[in-house]
């Protein structure tokens, strides 16, 4: 006998002033099922979600929960109902702890205590790591990600909405989540994923449909599907065959892919950096030196929380070091600091920080005026009256959207107006066009799709080409190795040995992401051998 659907959406549509983010779509999800909601950035993937959940309401059509008829009035009715959302960007409040956080999300009733003791076990009994008395303010993006997992499976959801849960997960935090999610959809938890990594909806979901520009473009069973196929169904056949040249080339052997020599400059050098976390849960950095020289893009692997965030934040100048740190930070030759964050910006430094919407964006702030906030120390913007030149600012904010292909209504559109996808290409953009002499990036790919992200990662590669020196902090293992000429480890607050990409594996990383090497200091980072590096290059696959 045939199952019903737990969820049916019929000729479901959303319009907008002067856009339709989604029109008439039909999509239908049986108990159990892990369904994929694949799609290019701006397509209307997290929309369509936002109706079921009660986020938005729809323009028309229908949605028949468990057979029945229902508008969704709010996520609040949504939970009532059954149904659970994780969202690509998080709802939490910084100033309260997991824990306070979850009651108030939960909202039935049970003690803090109680909440207390439901998460701590329910992180051991998922591996994910989460400490409820910790402060939000004071978590990496990925741990935010995993008490928004762990918050939502405290309802026992019927249906599991999963916007990019992976963007900023381990390789290990991502097969104990996929062993977690089967676990559930074993039990008749139907789950609704959305993820641009093609390779996991083929792992792991049991159909998939697609959206291009808001409608339903196809239907398929991943597992029949190869990624080039799957990609062609998102973005169009031409280009998906220019991504799919683009991973040969970046997936061939290391002695056939000519790479820029870096130079012998300084580009970003740390020394001895050392700071004290004023957080009883935060990371103290621990004699943390690395150099970047231009023309070079060094890569920072490592588990989320172990010292990233507050590496970034004193690179910045966000963390202002004491005096004796001064020249623990040299950018071009010269100590920095103590400097401030316009100075460091003046002398050449651009940052893409990890949080999007909070720290590299003004939520509310336009396009436009958040292309002034870091663009004020690099271009024309202020003539030699001192005044503002808007149409300046207006120009560099439209040749962002040009050319890194920014989906959104005008210059003027709000920043959270536009998809997580959209923003982050936009932010990206708007640090690469400045053309800085060095450049911090962190997560630079999250939450885009397939064919962005292959944009975006060789705006990196051209950047680094053009003599800029490069600090890639990043949770995906296959961009690491896709771009990184080095590549260091962090581990509660250290950093290890740097080491060539070529000489490294996967394999080896995540030894040293354990912290193996901390138990020899003297005798630094393990060394694959020849057969590990074999085996895990022939299991990466390209970069996408």
């Amino acid at each position: 006998m045939s199952l019903s659907p737990v969820l049916a959406l019929h000729r479901l549509t959303k319009v907008y002033p002067g856009l339709t983010a989604n029109d008439q779509v039909d999509l239908s999800v049986l108990p159990g099922e892990i369904h994929a909601v694949l799609g290019e950035n701006g397509a209307g993937k997290s929309t369509l979600m936002k109706m079921v959940y009660g986020v938005v309401q729809p323009s028309s059509g229908d949605i028949t929960w468990k057979g029945r008829r229902v508008r969704i009035a709010s996520p609040m009715e949504a939970r009532r109902l059954g149904i659970g959302m994780v969202f690509q960007h998080f709802s939490l409040f910084e100033s309260l702890t997991v824990a306070e956080n979850t009651q108030l999300f939960l909202n039935d009733g049970r003690s803090l205590n109680e909440i207390h003791q439901s998460l701590t076990e329910l992180s051991a009994n998922y591996g994910i790591d989460v400490n409820p008395g910790r402060h939000v303010h004071d978590l990496s993006v990925g741990e935010r990600q995993r008490v928004e997992i762990l918050r939502c499976l405290l309802q026992t959801p019927k249906l599991l909405i999963l916007d990019e849960p992976t963007s900023v997960l381990t390789p290990q935090e991502v097969d104990r989540l996929f062993t977690m999610l089967r676990r559930l959809s074993a039990e008749g938890c139907a789950i609704l994923y959305i993820s641009h990594k093609l390779q996991e909806i083929r792992s792991l979901c049991h159909r998939a449909t697609v959206l291009q520009q808001g409608r339903v473009t196809g239907r398929c069973d991943p597992s029949q599907e190869t990624e080039s196929s799957l990609a062609e169904m998102m973005i169009g056949k031409a280009n998906a065959m220019a991504i799919v040249t683009r991973q040969a080339r970046e997936s061939a052997p290391a002695d056939s892919v000519p790479r820029s020599t870096p130079s012998q400059g300084d580009g970003l050098v740390v020394r001895n950096l050392s700071t004290e976390s004023s957080d009883p849960y935060g990371v103290s950095l621990r004699d943390i030196s690395f150099q970047v020289r231009p023309g070079e893009i060094l890569g920072l692997a490592g588990v989320s929380g172990n010292g990233q965030r507050e590496l970034v934040r004193a690179l910045s100048g966000e963390l202002r070091l004491p005096l004796t740190m001064a020249s623990a930070i040299q950018i071009q030759g010269q100590p920095a600091g103590q400097w401030p964050v316009s100075r460091r910006r003046r002398a050449g430094l651009c940052v893409i920080p990890e949080d999007r919407l909070g720290t590299g964006a003004v939520p509310d702030f336009s396009l436009e005026e958040n292309a002034l906030l870091t663009g004020l120390y690099t271009q024309p913007f202020v003539s030699r009256f001192g005044l503002l030149c808007y149409s300046e600012v207006q120009d560099f904010a439209q040749r962002i959207i040009s050319r890194f292909r920014v989906k959104c209504q005008s210059t003027q559109s709000p920043a959270r107006s536009l998809s997580g996808g959209n923003l982050q290409k936009f932010i990206v953009g708007r640090e690469v066009l400045q053309q800085p002499c060095v450049l911090v990036c962190a997560q630079p790919t999250w939450g885009v799709d397939v064919g962005a992200a292959a944009e975006l990662r060789q705006a990196l590669k051209n950047l680094r080409d053009s003599g800029c020196a490069i600090l890639l902090i990043s949770e995906d293992i296959d961009e690491i190795f896709g771009l990184a000429d080095q590549v260091v480890v962090a581990f509660e607050g250290r950093l290890s040995s740097p080491q060539p990409i070529e000489q490294t594996s996967t394999t080896n990383l995540g030894l040293l992401m354990a912290g193996i090497w901390q138990s020899d200091r003297q005798a630094g980072p393990l060394q694959a051998s020849g057969s590990d590096l074999l085996e895990d290059r022939q299991m990466q696959g390209p970069v996408t």
